[in-house]
């Protein structure tokens, strides 16, 4: 009986119900986008280490960015493999330097040395050039997404990093920097090259434990020998590298106001619709109030109204959501929307569909029943 009039009162007027979805739908879009887009923007931050393979990052004590490394003597690696529960060790070695461009000007770059026939800090797959495209002579790997920063490079070409020769052996896909400096990966030896960097130096050591092994007693372990490093596992160095862009920057929270206008938009067009069609029907509720209907029941009726629009709108909304993302979401401008996002977003606008079923009941409670039995 209670969904049977709440679905009648709400399409006797079907141009108030359809504001009233827009807004839920608007709300759940929203906050799904920007929150992906969001996501997906704070992913790049910790690109490096989420693939390069890593149980552990170790670098120089206080490291804070995984693209700021402060280097440390490579001769340590040395105490790093001897640690009980480390199965390999590599070197990586991260520069900022600038690559000369067809036109004369040149483009900061940041190149990235690894280890040649190791997985460890292999962030990239070679999707076009050959796949042992790092043991050309200066070979050097660039991102197909970076082609108009780098005016369009192709397999075999070229270019001057830093000074020195360097030959376009192969490309990835879809590996940017949270910066605006493309990366470039190179042998780990030839990075020094392209940076005129101390070679006795590097950035980091990567580190995989051993089957079985706590990753937490053998960054204890690295630390106790060797007291000026920081070794951490890969996570939390993803973690605190994101940290330091959400903590330096306005970005989180612009993210946030952003996201909290779109909800405040839903909240006032649903509750504004369901105040429009109470003021319509007021009538209506003076019956039911007159013939009996108690306080409880009205409240159970706008809150039934409430969730026919959240539910038909949140799900109308997800499924627009993942529309979006999948014709939108590009390696530039990625879109990830997490489970928990959504699950999340349909939690939140549905409590604010409920609270703003709100406002209409305080007009309806107002409501004196003598005025229908008065004529």
């Amino acid at each position: 009986m209670l969904w049977n009039i709440a679905l009648r009162t709400l399409l006797c007027d079907r141009g108030k119900l359809l504001a009233g979805l827009i807004g839920v739908i608007f709300s759940v879009v929203l906050v799904n986008i920007q929150g992906g887009l969001f996501i997906g923007l704070m992913s790049k931050a910790s690109l490096l280490v989420d693939r390069s393979g890593a149980d552990i990052w170790v670098g120089h004590r206080g490291m804070h960015n995984v693209d700021f490394p402060h280097h440390i003597p490579e001769r340590w690696i040395h105490r790093v493999r001897s640690v009980p529960g480390v199965e390999s060790a590599e070197p990586l070695r991260i520069y900022f330097s600038e690559i000369a461009l067809p036109d004369g000007n040149f483009e900061g770059v940041m190149v990235v040395g690894v280890t040649e026939g190791s997985e460890l800090g292999r962030a990239y797959e070679i999707v076009d050039g050959p796949a042992d495209a790092l043991s050309y002579a200066d070979g050097v790997i660039v991102d197909q997404c970076d082609d108009d920063k780098l005016f369009d490079p192709t397999i075999g070409e070229i270019r001057e990093i830093g000074g020195r020769r360097a030959r376009i052996s192969g490309k990835s896909h879809g590996v940017l920097s949270f910066l605006v400096t493309p990366y470039i990966f190179t042998h780990y030896d030839r990075a020094v090259d392209f940076a005129a960097a101390d070679p006795t130096m590097t950035s980091y050591f990567l580190v995989r434990v051993k089957p079985g092994a706590d990753r937490d007693q053998v960054c204890a372990a690295i630390k106790s020998r060797l007291d000026d490093v920081t070794a951490v596992p890969a996570e939390d160095y993803a973690a605190t590298s994101i940290n330091f862009w959400m903590t330096r920057t306005g970005i989180g929270l612009s993210f946030g106001a952003a996201t909290c206008l779109g909800l405040l938009v839903g909240l006032v067009m649903v509750a504004q619709t369901l105040y429009a069609m109470v003021l319509d029907r007021i009538s209506e509720f003076a019956t039911l109030k007159a013939i009996g209907s108690t306080e409880r029941e009205i409240v159970l009726l706008l809150g039934a109204q409430s969730t026919v629009v959240a539910v038909v709108g949140i799900s109308i909304g997800i499924v627009l959501s993942y529309v979006i993302q999948a014709i939108f979401s590009s390696p530039r401008a990625a879109i990830t929307i997490p489970l928990e996002l959504y699950l999340a977003s349909a939690v939140l606008v549905f409590v604010i569909c409920l609270a703003a079923s709100a406002l209409p009941y305080l007009r309806v409670r107002r409501v004196d029943p003598h005025s229908v039995l008065q004529g």
